[in-house]
């Protein structure tokens, strides 16, 4: 994780926490972040190219 999110940021609970950390990393990491090991392409999208091949293969088979 990114030490600009935490940066400065004071949680008056580890619920709080919690749900700020769970938002950024499935709304903007996984959804919307970009990643070269991926082909620069999001891991939600990724995955989802991943599971169309899948299907295909399925279908094929």
């Amino acid at each position: 994780m990114s030490h600009e999110r935490l940066h400065g940021i004071r949680y008056s609970t580890r619920d709080e926490a919690r749900a700020d950390l769970f938002d950024y990393i499935e709304v903007f990491y996984n959804r919307k972040r970009m990643h070269s090991t991926l082909g620069y392409v999001s891991p939600a999208k990724f995955l989802e190219a991943w599971a169309h091949g899948q299907t295909e293969l399925e279908r094929a088979a």
